[in-house]
């Protein structure tokens, strides 16, 4: 650490959004790199659900301020002495690491091994909105459900999407057409379901209603895989009944209650998590696999592939505009991204 000083939102409370101590403007040390870490400076943030749900009220205080944001654009200031991906000056994205502090400061530390290239088509407000997600809706979809980047591989093929027209659904929907897939999107009012058709969805069902005869309404009688962004539970069932024999289904949701694993078993389909802060937080062999995600996310916006999926910018990065945009995704009605910028 050095005695300089550096802005910051953060909490030492978990209280409901409302509060106004539940996100609070700071000062904090400006740490040093070491290892293969970049300082960054942080010129754009975005919002996940996943801040709402570290921050969500409990019986705990912390001493130091606790510093949440998992999305990042910015410049790298100053690398580690073990660093070769990366040098001052250049420009950046990532989504860091769930057991080290967030990005909502001034400079960050995070490791090369989960940065990226900046995509040079976007602005830092634009590119702050897709790492969590891109990588997220990247794992789900190459690492965990083993779908083809080859578009021949996918001629034919399937993919349902619940909960198309979130964060990471709007980087999925994108990503699974762009590989050849026919893309069913779920989503339950007309802007989700216009959102989510502009993103390359062939068809849009409500997930508020049995997903089968829907399917067979638009022609298809089960679905390949199933890419599930939304209430793992709650959808269940209706999965289970829609994936194809030898299917793959994806959750990203947690889920607070028993899941009757007896339900796939007859059509012997593979049911599997993501969690994008595995690799981080475990530091595992392939952890480098991030960096080479983020840099094909970039090259395919740069590419006119993939758009960045901003659909609110706050000025500028204070613990106000924080809660505000908090308050926004705990609704649970936002489309697309809520980033803010400058501090």
């Amino acid at each position: 650490m050095t005695n300089e000083k550096m802005k910051a939102v953060g909490l030492y409370k978990y209280l409901p959004i409302e509060n106004p101590d539940s996100l609070i403007d700071v000062e904090v040390e400006k740490p040093m790199p070491a290892g293969r870490d970049l300082l960054v400076k942080v010129h754009a943030i975005s919002v996940n659900p996943v801040d709402y749900k570290v921050r969500s009220p409990k019986n705990r205080e912390e001493s130091a301020p606790r510093i949440l944001g998992w999305d990042v654009a910015g410049v790298v200031e100053q690398v580690g002495p073990d660093c070769t991906l990366f040098r001052p000056g250049d420009e950046v994205f990532y989504a860091g690491s769930i057991t080290r502090p967030g990005g909502n400061s001034e400079f960050h530390l995070v490791d090369e091994r989960i940065v990226g290239a900046k995509p040079t088509a976007l602005d830092y407000a634009q590119a702050a909105a897709l790492p969590l997600t891109s990588i997220t809706a990247g794992e789900s979809l190459y690492d965990r459900l083993g779908i083809s980047r080859n578009q021949a591989d996918n001629a034919g093929k399937t993919i349902l999407i619940i909960g198309a027209a979130g964060g990471v659904g709007s980087i999925a929907t994108q990503l699974a057409k762009y590989a050849g897939l026919t893309v069913i999107g779920t989503a339950s009012r007309p802007e989700s379901a216009g959102w989510a058709k502009e993103l390359g969805a062939d068809v849009v069902i409500n997930h508020f209603e049995a997903f089968v005869p829907q399917l067979k309404a638009s022609g298809f009688d089960h679905v390949d895989y199933i890419l599930c962004l939304n209430s793992t539970e709650k959808h269940w069932a209706n999965m289970a009944e829609a994936i194809a024999p030898q299917g793959k289904i994806c959750s990203i949701v947690e889920t607070d209650e028993l899941l009757n694993l007896t339900l796939l078993k007859n059509k012997s389909v593979t049911f599997v998590w993501e969690l994008m802060f595995t690799r981080s937080t475990y530091q595992t062999p392939d952890m480098i696999e991030q960096h080479k995600l983020l840099n094909e996310i970039a090259r395919l916006v740069d590419e006119g592939v993939i758009r960045t999926t901003t659909n609110e910018t706050l000025t500028p990065i204070n613990a106000a505009n924080l809660r505000k945009a908090h308050a926004m995704l705990e609704t649970g009605r936002t489309v697309g991204k809520v980033v803010l910028k400058g501090f």
